[in-house]
C-alpha cells in the first residue's frame, strides 16, 4: 500500500512513488520506552513498517539491560508512585485514631512485600507494552541499537553477535540514565534504579539533591520509618518551581521529620563497620545505611555513533532537535528525554505522536510546551500547570494579580495534623486570563489534571469566580479565590506571606 512520508529536506508530506531505494522498514525505532512505544505504534497505525530495538528486561538499568516500557513502568514514575502509595499509610493509620479506629499495639512494615508486589507490577506492564507493540504489527527486536549510517541500525546482542536493519526513518527514543556525582566513594552511592529495588529497607537515609526524586524518595522512606536527611545547593527544594510553593513544600518536609540541609553537598563517602560515613562540605559527618544521588539525569545517547552519522549533540549529550523533533541529519529523529526538552512521560508521549502524524501522517505538527502540567509526589503532593509567579513576571507586560489559598483541610480538622493545603493562581492583570496554578496538598495531581484543561482553553480568572464548586471538597477553593493576594507589577520581586502557623 502507498503510504504517506515526510520527503528528506521537507515538512510537507507526500506519497511514496515509485524507483525509491528499498529498505528493511519505514521506520526503526531504537528504544521502546514511552516515546519510542508510542511513536512506533502510532507510525503502524499509519501504514509503515516499523521494528523497533530494546535491552532484556531488568528493573535496574545498565548498558545491557534495559526492558519494554522504558524509565517510568520499569525504574520510575509507575514503580515510584507505588511506593509513595505505601508510605501513605504511616499517616493514614496515625490520623485513623481521630476518626474512631482503635489501632492498638504495634503496625509492623513488611518491605519485602511492597517490592515483591511492585516487581511483579512493572513485569506485568512490560508483558503489556510488548504485547500492544505486537498487535500493532510492529517488529520487536533485542539488543542495543546504534547508528551505521543514515538509513542502518545496527543491533547487538548480550553475546555480541550483531544484526544490521536499514530504514527509510530512524527515530532515537532512548531517555536518560540517573548519575553518580564524582565525589570520593560515588561507588557507595546509589541512584534511583537501585533504590526502587532495595532488599532491605534503610533505617538511615542520606539524600543529595532538591529536584523531584530527591524529596519523592526522601518522602517515602521517612513515611516507610526511616531517618532522612535531605542535602541540596539551593534556600529551597524543586528549583524551577514557584518559589511560594517551594518554600511550603520544604515546610511540609519539616513537619513529617525530614532534616533539611540547604545550601549544603557532600564531598566524600567511605565505609565503616556501622556503614557509610558522609562528610559535608560544611565539615559534618553523618552514618547512613543508603546514601542516594539524585542529582539529574544525563541522556542515553553515548553509545549510538551519533557523531560518525553527523547527528548533533549538545554539551551534556542531549539530542538537538527542531520543532519537528528532526535531528540534524534529516531522515533521523529523536523523541522523549534524550533531547533534553521537558523531560516528562506525557510529553514524549506527544513528541511521538506528532513525529508520526507528521512523518507518516500526512498532518504536519509541532508538539506544544505550552502550560504543561506536572505533579512532585511528595507528601502531601505538589503540582502545577502554567507559569510560576516568578515566571509570570519574567513574561509579562502588564502586572500580575496573584491569589492564594492556605487552608487546614477539612479532614486534618478531626486528624488534627498540622499540615495546610496551598493553592494559587497567577493571573494577567490587563487580560484576566489565568496565568498558571499551583497546589500543595492532598490529590493535587488529579485536581490540577482538570485545570490544565481550563488553562489550556485560555481561562479566565472570571471563568473561574463563575463556575459552580464542589462541595465539600479542596478543589472547589479554585473557584472561590475572590480576594486578591497582591498585585505584582514585573519591575517588582514577588514576596512569600504564608506562615507556618
Amino acid at each position: 500500500m502507498a503510504r504517506k512520508m515526510l520527503k528528506d529536506g521537507e515538512v510537507a508530506v507526500a506519497t511514496d512513488g515509485g524507483g525509491e531505494e528499498s529498505y528493511d522498514y519505514d521506520l526503526f525505532v531504537i528504544g521502546a520506552g514511552s516515546g519510542g512505544v508510542r511513536g512506533s505504534r502510532t507510525s503502524a497505525g499509519f501504514g509503515a513498517k516499523v521494528a523497533i530495538c530494546e535491552l532484556p528486561f531488568h528493573p535496574i538499568s545498565s548498558e545491557w539491560l534495559g526492558g519494554h516500557g522504558g524509565t517510568c513502568v520499569i525504574r520510575g514514575c509507575v514503580p515510584k508512585k507505588i511506593l509513595v502509595y505505601g508510605a501513605s499509610f504511616r499517616g493514614e493509620f496515625e490520623d485513623a485514631k481521630q476518626f474512631g479506629w482503635e489501632i492498638n499495639g504495634d503496625i509492623n512494615y513488611n518491605w519485602k512485600k511492597l517490592l515483591e508486589n511492585k516487581t511483579q507490577e512493572i513485569v506485568r506492564l512490560n508483558g503489556i507494552y510488548k504485547r500492544i507493540l505486537g498487535n500493532s504489527g510492529v517488529t520487536m527486536i533485542e539488543g542495543a541499537g546504534s547508528i551505521v549510517d543514515a538509513h542502518t541500525v545496527e543491533v547487538t546482542q548480550q553475546d555480541g553477535s550483531k544484526q544490521r536493519h536499514t530504514a527509510k526513518h530512524i527515530l532515537i527514543a532512548t531517555g536518560s540514565r540517573a548519575q553518580l556525582v564524582n565525589i570520593p566513594g560515588k561507588e557507595l552511592a546509589i541512584t534511583s534504579d537501585e533504590a526502587l529495588s532495595l532488599e532491605e529497607l534503610p533505617k538511615r537515609a542520606v539524600i543529595l539533591g532538591g529536584g523531584y526524586i530527591a524529596v519523592e524518595f526522601a518522602s517515602i522512606w521517612r513515611g516507610l520509618g526511616a531517618e532522612v536527611d535531605l542535602f541540596y545547593r539551593k534556600e529551597l527544594p524543586l528549583r524551577g518551581f514557584d518559589d511560594e510553593m517551594r518554600t511550603i513544600v520544604a515546610s511540609n518536609l519539616e513537619g513529617r521529620g525530614i532534616r533539611l540541609h540547604p545550601g549544603a553537598n557532600l564531598t566524600e563517602l567511605s565505609k565503616t563497620a556501622d556503614g557509610i560515613k558522609v562528610v559535608t562540605d560544611k565539615g559534618d559527618e553523618l552514618i547512613a545505611d543508603v546514601v542516594l544521588f539524585a542529582t539529574g539525569r544525563a541522556p542515553n545517547s553515548n553509545r549510538l555513533n551519533l557523531e560518525a552519522v553527523g547527528v548533533e549533540v549538545d554539551q551534556v549529550g542531549a539530542i538537538k532537535v527542531d520543532e519537528y523533533s528532526r535531528t540534524s541529519v534529516p531522515n533521523i529523529w529523536a523523541v522523549g528525554d534524550v533531547t533534553n526538552r521537558i523531560n516528562l512521560t506525557p510529553v514524549a508521549l506527544m513528541e511521538a505522536t506528532c513525529f508520526s502524524k507528521t512523518v507518516f501522517g500526512g498532518q504536519p505538527i509541532k508538539p506544544d510546551y505550552k502550560d504543561v502540567p506536572c505533579a512532585v509526589f511528595c507528601i502531601p503532593p505538589l503540582s502545577v500547570v502554567g507559569l510560576s509567579e516568578q515566571e509570570a513576571l519574567e513574561e509579562a507586560k502588564n502586572d500580575i494579580l496573584v491569589y492564594t489559598s492556605s487552608f487546614n483541610p477539612m479532614k486534618n480538622s478531626i486528624s488534627k495534623r498540622q499540615e495546610k493545603s496551598v493553592m494559587k493562581l497567577v493571573v494577567d492583570a490587563e487580560t484576566d486570563k489565568v496565568l498558571g496554578a499551583a497546589m500543595c496538598g492532598p490529590d493535587a495531581a488529579e485536581i490540577m489534571q482538570g485545570l490544565a484543561v481550563a488553562l489550556k482553553a485560555g481561562a479566565t480568572k472570571a471563568t473561574f469566580d463563575s463556575t459552580v464548586g464542589i462541595h465539600p471538597s479542596a478543589a472547589e477553593e479554585f473557584v472561590t479565590m475572590r480576594t486578591l493576594t497582591r498585585r505584582v507589577s514585573p519591575a517588582s520581586k514577588p514576596k512569600t506571606n504564608f506562615n507556618n502557623d
